[in-house]
């Protein structure tokens, strides 16, 4: 097959390598700090350094009362106060032991000022973060937020100024130890309201729809015609894979789950030509070079399922819920209980759950009355909008309008301050200029203009998370809600990222809510490829799909929902236009048919069911690959594994080996020819649904190899050569010996810091990140380890959490973490959860007073200031 010789892409979470301006100071910083710890005793004292004080008693300035917080033997803790303010004062401080370094991280990278700490690899980074606006955005929302839920933040802020107050650098964080001994000199400013807000852009970004479809779209059709490319994006199965709510329909603008009605529309469009194409594949090309810690933005996907008293063995509703993320260390998550002493309008909290470290309150769990959990929803809330641009203006409808421009600093470790110019129509800021703005830095030629003045094209982005919202009221209106109508006031609150809400209460209820800003585009702009910026028929219409028009439903007559990123609802049986992107469905139908299946569950067959490993397309594949004669011995061995496989991915199984082997191999010699770059397949759903309907054409084009002249290769050819290349490769990764596969020996998981463990600097790395898990699972499967065709084998992807609450008995529910609640390397509880994780187990999540007193660890009191 032709050989792409483009250099990869790097997708590892983190860093592409640490950016050159850190990489120097990290080298000095190593001499330093190996001189320093030459003796084990000083190693010692620098490592524990930072690790918190959990039992005692500690001052917080500002408190009212004492705040009680009980950590159990995996240092989870639950917070206990009398007012509300004391409680987000003390999640602060809490989240600040333990999380600071990762939470000062991410407020530079949402504000665009990685740069500032780690140099000028950082720098492509905040330029389009900066473009975007980020923390621009957040600061408005500042004012639009509830006034209860702006003292919150605030309350926030000062808990974790209380802990920077008193801890010096190399109390706070190893990694400013490391740093600063590279002479970095850095000294962690004060948190705001905005940081915390600003978080929850990063979030939208990485769960923000199909915006890298609408390049790859182009650039496939580009490279194949729009006929073949269209083959590479099949429809959703609706006829085989069930939409999460399959009755009700819109009536006057208010979706009744009771009603039916339809609406579609399919715009047409000219292609673009290549000079317009041209920006498109520079800002794809660069958006792929974001560490993937900030947002990857595809291949993600969740499971989340309830079901009602009648389907469950304790008589009451089940929640189960597994937000699929990148992986990394530390993990997104920190569970957390905040409880008030006393619960009342005045103190409304009593919950449990997971949070984000730097936003107050609890984003998933359960309190006393309600439990819910989220799966990205993926409506298509970005569009791209090639600009015509001529010096300050560009061209709409006729006419020339003129850019809105601004100017910013960005601070550059190590080097000079660059200045950015961004310039904006009314589709958006012009993220292609950053590809611009970075040739300049690096000192190539990157003028806007060359000989007479006339029409560039450039790309806009239009993007809901791009305007001022109430996400952060949302968050805790879900912690206070009592019932399915206090939770829906709180969901509509909730802009960006769209989310499915699935919904259990104590009285018995189940529901699901679609809360989220999607936009009403006009006639000529279905969102699924870019649009010409310079017509009117292709802008979105200022209206979004009105949150009383979102599906929804309450105890359905199925008596159990599944959400795992599918169709929403029926193509047929709803005017809004959501999106056309759906994950392909493989999920969500096995999840509905164990359901079906299962009569009535108990926690741990929803915890099992988490675990379900079962590869979605092997039954169809496997059998063509059977029936291609292999010579026997040698080459045939994998196929012996093959025959009588139940499908299942455990990592001891070689039959899963070798078929996840087959596949990557498969994918290559069918697609890499003719496709280049991110256009080639990851190996996901969507490429499972393209093979599943080419394996029924077996001489279609993609089947054959262009770079043979003289052959015509067809499906049989591709399937034969796929097991033949996946018997060397496994013979030279593993063992001759096919008895001797494993999946798990190529489907690892390594938990990579995000700076510092991306140094390639073999000290550094060796302290701060984690690896060698091998699991089971893959891409597509309920249980989603998911790794990328395009790369290798190893975990990218992956249950960042599980949980599972029952509503009949809050104290017997279960929960696990990917990582710790520590970000600290040299914390007991940094990893402590992985292995367990790992295993396919889980913790007790005990929520009572009585029962979490009685797992308790450790106690630490925080206590007013003297005067307070």
């Amino acid at each position: 097959m032709a050989e792409d010789t483009a250099a990869p892409r790097d997708r590892r979470p983190g860093f592409r390598g640490l950016p050159r301006g850190l990489r120097v100071t990290t080298y000095v910083a190593v001499l330093v700090v190996l001189t320093l710890v030459a003796g084990l005793a000083t190693f010692v004292v620098l490592a524990r350094r930072p690790l918190p004080q959990t039992t005692g008693e500690l001052v917080l300035p500002g408190l009212t009362g004492e705040v009680e917080v009980v950590r159990d033997e995996h240092g989870i803790p639950q917070l206990y106060a009398d007012t509300l303010d004391d409680l987000m004062r003390g999640q602060g401080y809490v989240h600040a032991q333990e999380r600071f370094f990762e939470m000062d991280v991410r407020r530079h990278a949402t504000a665009g000022r990685l740069a500032e700490m780690f140099g000028e690899d950082a720098l492509e980074t905040d330029l389009y973060v900066r473009t975007m606006g980020w923390r621009r955005v957040a600061e408005r929302e500042l004012a639009l937020v509830e006034p209860s839920t702006r003292t919150a933040l605030e309350a926030y802020a000062a808990g974790v100024n209380a802990f920077l107050a008193e801890s010096s650098p190399t109390e706070t964080a190893l990694e400013y130890t490391v740093l600063n001994a590279g002479g970095l000199d850095y000294h962690p400013e004060d948190w705001t309201a905005v940081d915390s807000l600003a978080w929850l852009k990063a979030m939208a970004w990485d769960l923000r729809g199909n915006m890298a479809e609408e390049i790859d779209r182009v650039l496939t059709a580009d490279a194949v015609g729009a006929r073949r490319a269209a083959e590479l994006y099949p429809a959703y199965p609706y006829a085989e894979h069930a939409p999460i709510v399959q009755q009700g329909a819109v009536v006057d603008g208010v979706f009744e789950q009771d009603a039916t009605t339809g609406g579609t529309r399919n715009p047409q469009r000219a292609p673009f030509t290549a000079a317009q194409r041209a920006p498109l594949a520079a800002l794809g090309e660069g958006l792929a070079r974001m560490p993937s810690w900030l947002g990857r933005g595809e291949g993600l996907g969740s499971n989340s399922w309830v079901v009602d008293g009648e389907h469950s063995a304790t008589g009451e509703p089940l929640l189960a819920n597994d937000p699929h993320l990148g992986v990394g260390i530390p993990g997104v998550w920190m569970q957390m209980g905040l409880h008030c002493r006393r619960v009342g309008p005045e103190c409304p909290l009593d919950v449990a759950g997971f949070t984000f470290s730097g936003v107050p309150g609890v984003i998933i769990g359960h309190n006393a009355d309600i439990a819910w959990g989220f799966t990205n929803l993926g409506p298509d809330v970005t569009d791209l909008f090639v600009e015509r641009v001529r010096g300050d203006t560009w061209r709409y409808d006729g006419r020339r309008r003129p850019l809105r421009v601004r100017t910013e600093t960005v601070e550059v470790a190590g080097g000079d301050d660059v200045e950015l110019t961004v310039r904006e129509t009314d589709h958006g800021p012009l993220v292609s200029d950053v590809d611009e703005a970075v040739a300049r830095v690096a000192g190539a030629a990157g003028s806007r203009r060359s000989g007479p003045e006339r029409d560039e094209y450039a790309v806009a982005l239009s993007w809901t998370a791009l305007q001022p919202g109430t996400t952060a009221d949302a968050i805790l209106g879900l912690n206070a809600a009592t019932d399915w109508d206090s939770f829906r006031d709180a969901a509509a609150d909730f802009a960006v990222p769209a989310q499915n809400l699935v919904y259990a209460d104590r009285a018995g209820h189940i529901g699901y809510q679609a809360p989220g800003l999607v936009p009403i585009r006009r006639s000529g702009n279905d969102g699924t490829v870019p649009s010409a910026g310079w017509r009117p028929e292709n802008d979105w219409t200022g209206e979004f799909v009105p949150y009383d028009g979102l599906p929804r439903v309450l105890d359905p007559d199925e008596g159990f929902l599944v959400t795992a990123n599918q169709a929403v609802i029926g193509e047929d049986d709803y005017p809004y236009f959501l999106t056309g992107d759906w994950d392909r469905g493989y999920r969500s139908e096995r999840i509905r048919r164990e359901l079906l299946d299962g009569g009535e569950l108990s926690v741990a067959d929803m915890g099992s069911l988490q675990l379900d490993d079962r590869h979605p397309l092997a039954p169809v594949l496997t059998p063509y690959l059977l029936d291609v004669r292999l010579r026997r011995g040698y080459a045939d061995d994998g196929q012996r594994l093959l025959r009588g496989w139940d499908f299942r991915q455990q990592a001891d199984s070689g039959a899963a080996a070798y078929f996840n082997v087959v596949w990557r191999n498969l994918l290559e010699l069918t697609f890499h020819d003719e496709l280049t770059g991110d256009q080639r397949p990851d190996g996901g759903s969507r490429w499972m649904g393209v093979v599943e309907q080419l394996l029924e054409r077996p001489r279609s084009p993609w089947w054959d190899d262009v770079a043979t002249d003289d052959v015509v290769e067809t499906r049989d050819d591709v399937l034969a050569a796929a097991q033949l290349a996946a018997r060397d490769e496994l013979t030279s990764r593993l063992s001759p010996d096919a008895g001797e596969w494993r999946w798990g020996d190529l489907h690892r998981l390594d938990l990579r810091s995000n700076t510092l463990g991306e140094s390639g600097i073999g000290p550094v790395e060796r302290m701060v990140n984690r690896g060698g898990w091998e699991v089971g699972g893959g891409s597509a499967t309920v249980d989603a380890t998911g790794w990328d065709a395009r790369e290798g084998y190893g975990v990218v992807t992956a249950p960042s959490m599980r949980m599972v609450v029952s509503l009949g008995d809050l104290d017997e529910s279960r929960w696990v973490n990917l990582t710790g609640v520590s970000g600290h390397p040299f914390s007991a509880h940094h990893t402590d959860q992985t292995d367990v994780w790992a295993a396919g187990g889980s913790l007790p999540w005990v929520f009572s007073r009585e029962a979490v007193l009685d797992a308790g660890a450790d106690t630490l009191t925080l206590v007013p200031a003297d005067g307070d």
